[in-house]
């Protein structure tokens, strides 16, 4: 609908529905026969006053009565007449007001008048120069352009005056209306409603304003045209009733306006509340039946993601190919037996049918009078299809595409069955609006379909898929974003195996939520994996991390604003060696852990707290706790913990209680602690990582020390080869032989970097069999000296030496060097299985 013709429905309304129009009703000759009550108070003059005088001594001006001469008795007039005028009060003042006139025909052949005044400042401008030559329809601006139906009834409710407007609306023809009441010209209960509302204006004098009815039209016609009435009625000379005049005007437009503008309002309440692809598309067909149509379907193409197997992995059926999957699906009829696919299900369709058009060509298929006839597109079709047009008499369709960004995300189908009316162009304009305003919808849920995928899928490579703490301890986590939108925040934890049977447990919280937050998590813990790689000890891994922070927060500073970038992170990392049940501890402005004894006992050791990752503000310090074996270390980060309002500590006491339950299995536990603690609703990340220790047994861990010095190498291969006995590891004694003599020969050679082998020096072997069989050679060299670090090289075949490490690389799983407060060790992993 466009802008002027709404106005003309919005004025028309306000002109002709209003509450109690002033009416006269004259005789051919311009006498008054009628008054309402209507007009007695607005010119004062009641009906005993007026009826049976000339209606022309109302008017104020002598060319106003000329005028209205003039319509009494020449016919070019066509039977109506409207103009701006004077009327005398009854107490000599004069009134501005707009008289309408429209002849009424009768059973005697002679037109009589209906007369209804207006106020003028209720009005638009009119045009002054209109002519009593001129029609109403034409010299009247929009309101006019809405015809008004006049009845003029009897005490006895029979038809004895109407003007031609009203037959051309409500569908009852002069000859069947006249000298009938409306229930003999229209029989039904419609009839039988509007004659009781007549009944009662006739009794009390109190007209009855816009009541609505539909059209009396033939049933084969379909249309649905709806009209309102207003009901007055008319007095004689001495105030009795002489009948009921009745004024309708066709409101179908603004009504049918009115529901459409209903519809989007709803669709606005009600489609797209989720954002899943899905429920969208079912809240489209739920609000399409029955507001629009009585069946109704959404079928979206390939490039919406269901979660679901893709289109085109699905094979083809009856030589047809899957072009949509149905998402959405509502019918006036329960459990939709019109449709012939199931949500979720693929739908195949011929290329020949209007679905696959419209997702070709991005353009509606309007089909108001569905053609079943041979020859049409049906003809492509299954026989099923067909017979379900046959069997719920679908007479009427529309298939409209889902456009978003350029994309044809797919098509609503609506149809008609039960209501017999063809689609209409409105209908069609109505339904692009609603795909249109769930397009919208749709493609925020695409959108976000395909951001979470992304989100979840780096959710999936920062965070540990499978963590296990070895023979050093049994590990348990639970990880909860606060941002449940996406399944990723800034909060990561990690389990990294180290050499000699130890452990690596790490918990960390990057400031923020969701993808940004995730995104520099994964930088920290990628340079976190990198850092406990070169097996340093906790405070300087801790500070090197912080020099990392720094780094990138200066490679991302905008610099015009180097103060607005900020990378701000706490962390705690410890390493649990199983051999010695020791537990080095460092943080970086995180909380404490919490140690939980075989009694349950909770404590949270005193650890130098640090500053936050990224600040480079003061060292880091490590501690080094023993543990009992079957101790538990809980590391956490403070969404944990923190409750809004309250002190710290508080929460400490609750994850103190929540933890005493030495009972409970690891991952039961570490499952009850966070179920118990988590905040609802959630306002930060919670990450719990709870960690058994375990240790190794003395039969499992052998050392030796000797002097330095190159006549003890084999006396180290002869042990070890015995010790592999004893454990009944033989396999791998060649091996281990092998590896021996390499490490031993470099820390000889190399320990003091200057070629000197004195015998005051010693070297240390230690085998340990946990998942892997270790070999470590510790020496004392210095930590820091450059030429202290072993390097595998590729020597020539000139060389004399630097082949032992390449030795070592080829026997072993893994090898690699660490230091230790009073040197470094070399050691090298073994599978224990042969052929591992």
């Amino acid at each position: 609908m466009n802008h002027s013709v709404g106005t003309a429905v919005s004025e028309g309304q306000s002109t002709f529905e209003a509450a109690d129009v002033p009416m006269a009703l004259l005789d051919a000759q311009g006498t008054v026969v009628a008054w309402s009550q209507a007009a007695q108070r607005l010119v004062g003059y009641s009906a005993a006053e007026v009826v049976g005088r000339s209606a022309g001594v109302l008017l104020v001006a002598a060319d106003d009565r000329v005028k209205a001469s003039q319509v009494a008795h020449e016919s070019t007039l066509r039977g109506r007449w409207s103009d701006l005028t004077q009327v005398r009060h009854r107490d000599g003042r004069s009134i501005d007001v707009r008289l309408c006139v429209s002849s009424l025909s009768g059973q005697d052949g002679r037109d009589w008048w209906i007369v209804w005044a207006t106020d003028k400042a209720s009005l638009p401008p009119w045009p002054a120069e209109a002519t009593v030559a001129e029609p109403l329809l034409a010299a009247l601006p929009l309101p006019s352009r809405l015809p008004i139906g006049v009845v003029i009834r009897d005490t006895c409710l029979r038809c004895i005056r109407v003007n031609d407007t009203q037959g051309s609306k409500d569908g009852i023809p002069l000859p069947q209306r006249l000298g009938r009441r409306l229930t003999e010209a229209a029989p039904g209960t419609e009839a039988e409603t509007l004659e009781a509302v007549m009944h009662q204006v006739l009794e009390s004098g109190d007209p009855a304003i816009n009541v609505d009815y539909q059209a009396f039209l033939p049933a084969n016609v379909r249309s649905n045209r709806i009209l309102t009435a207003s009901y007055f009625r008319l007095d004689d000379a001495q105030g009795r009733a002489l009948g009921v005049c009745v004024v309708s005007v066709d409101v179908t437009d603004s009504r049918r306006a009115r529901e459409r503008l209903a519809i989007l309002g709803e669709a606005s309440r009600r489609i797209g509340t989720t954002l899943d692809v899905m429920q969208t598309s079912q809240e489209l067909a739920d609000l399409a039946v029955p507001f629009l149509a009585d069946y109704a379907t959404v079928d979206l193409a390939e490039s919406v993601p269901l979660g679901e197997e893709p289109l085109a992995h699905l094979g083809p059926q009856d030589g047809r190919i899957p072009a949509f999957r149905r998402a959405g699906l509502a019918s006036i009829h329960p459990g939709t037996p019109e449709s012939l696919f199931a949500r979720g299900e693929p739908v195949f369709v011929p290329p020949t049918s209007p679905l696959a058009g419209v997702l070709r060509s991005g353009k509606s298929h309007f089909e108001p009078i569905l053609d079943t006839s041979p020859g049409t597109w049906l003809d492509h079709h299954d026989a099923a299809w067909a017979e379900k047009i046959r069997e719920y008499a679908m007479h009427s369709l529309m298939v409209v595409p889902i456009h978003a960004r350029g994309a044809v995300l797919g098509v609503a189908v609506f149809v008609r069955t039960e209501d017999p009316r063809p689609f209409e162009e409105d209908d069609l304009l109505l339904a692009e609006e609603l795909v249109s305003w769930s397009a919208l919808a749709l493609d925020n849920a695409r959108q976000y379909v395909r951001e979470r995928s992304a989100a979840l899928a780096l959710q999936r490579l920062l965070l540990p898929h499978r963590a296990t703490g070895g023979s050093a301890a049994e590990v348990a986590w639970r990880y909860l974003p606060a941002d449940s939108h996406h399944g990723i925040g800034g909060d990561w934890f990690d389990v990294i195996p180290l050499s000699g049977a130890r452990v690596a447990l790490v918990v960390g919280d990057v400031v923020g939520h969701g993808v940004n937050a995730a995104a520099k998590m994964g930088q920290l813990r990628t340079a976190m994996r990198t850092l406990a790689d070169m097996d340093m000890p906790p405070d300087e891994v801790l500070s090197r991390l912080d020099e990392q922070v720094i780094r990138l927060t200066e490679a991302e500073a905008d610099p015009r604003h180097p103060a607005t970038t900020t990378m701000a992170a706490t962390c705690l990392y410890a390493v649990y060696d199983p051999v010695t049940r020791t537990c080095t501890v460092a943080r970086a402005g995180h909380p404490p852990p919490a140690v939980i004894d075989l009694y349950g006992h909770v404590t949270f050791p005193d650890l130098p707290a640090g500053a936050p990752l990224g600040l480079g503000l003061v060292p880091f310090e490590s501690v080094t706790l023993e543990l009992a074996e079957g101790s538990v270390l809980a590391l956490y980060t403070d969404g944990l913990i923190e409750a809004r309002g309250e002190d710290i500590s508080a929460g400490m006491n609750r994850l103190r209680a929540a933890l005493a339950r030495p009972d409970l299995a690891l991952d039961y536990l570490c499952s009850s602690a966070v179920d118990t603690l988590r905040a609802k609703p959630p306002s930060d990340d919670v990450t719990l990582l709870l960690a058994r220790t375990r240790s190794l047994s003395a039969d499992q861990v052998a050392s030796w020390q000797f002097p330095s010095d190159p006549a003890v190498v084999s006396r180290a291969r002869t042990l070890a080869t015995r010790q592999l006995t004893q454990w009944g590891l033989e396999h791998l004694a060649e091996s281990t032989e092998l590896i021996v003599s390499e490490l031993f020969t470099n820390a000889i050679i190399h320990g003091h970097g200057n070629g000197d082998c004195s015998s005051d020096r010693t070297i240390g072997l230690r085998l340990i069999r946990h998942e892997m069989l270790t070999c470590e050679v510790s020496d004392a060299s210095h930590s820091h000296a450059s030429h202290s670090h072993p390097l595998l090289r590729h020597p020539r075949t000139t060389d004399e030496h630097g082949r032992g490490l390449f030795l070592v690389t080829q026997l072993s799983h893994r090898w690699g060097t660490r230091h230790i407060p009073d040197g470094k060790i070399v050691w090298a992993d073994q599978q224990l299985a042969v052929g591992a």
